[in-house]
């Protein structure tokens, strides 16, 4: 074999590798977040002596809210695997059960100039005689989800979620969409107790 002829098919081989390997189009890989493991769902029931009563995950812990504004019979639900809490305030219905949906209305509609939408779903449970509401606050908002529950005679029981961190609806989604189910057992098991 010449040395020309070893040109040539050296040369060959390299326009062949070169065209080979340009032929696929890159496309740079979207930014991902981290891979979250949930925890089975087990609940346990809150023993207090608290007006209210209802059931919550094992992996959260029931404390006092001790923020300095707090009223009585107000406690955080905390979900310390996610650094993320539940405040929850309680407030005796007194022939001011108008002013209370009204003021938690605006609460929840506070979020709106961050928010895509706000999605309401109605909660009943005649037999216990509890009665509310679950706002999804879709968007980069502080608070993803609140909600209120009421016998609308004596109690008036509101929620608000809340995650120790920078809003971002795409990292927090998994969890979000985790924590809301907990809500909803929450909002489906609580009975009101004498006060």
């Amino acid at each position: 074999m010449t040395q020309k002829s070893l040109i040539q098919r050296f040369t060959f081989l390299l326009f062949a590798i070169l065209f080979v390997s340009c032929s696929n189009n890159y496309a740079p890989k979207p930014r991902g977040y981290f891979r979250i493991t949930l925890p089975k769902k087990t609940y346990q029931k809150a023993d207090t002596t608290l007006p209210y009563t209802f059931e919550f995950p094992e992996y959260a812990r029931l404390k006092p809210d001790n923020s300095g504004t707090q009223e009585p019979f107000w406690i955080n639900l905390d979900f310390p695997r996610f650094d993320a809490k539940i405040h929850i305030s309680y407030k005796p219905v007194e022939d001011n059960l108008y002013q209370l949906l009204e003021d938690n209305r605006e609460l929840a509609f506070k979020h709106t100039i961050k928010a895509d939408a706000i999605k309401e779903q109605l909660f009943e449970s005649p037999e216990k005689e509890v009665y509310g509401i679950l706002y999804e606050i879709e968007g980069n908002t502080a608070s993803p989800a609140q909600f209120f529950v009421t016998d609308s005679t004596r109690h008036f029981l509101r929620g608000s979620l809340y995650f120790n961190t920078v809003p971002n609806k795409d990292s927090i989604a998994p969890v979000l969409e985790f924590v809301k189910q907990d809500i909803i057992h929450l909002m489906e098991t609580l009975t009101w107790n004498s006060l």
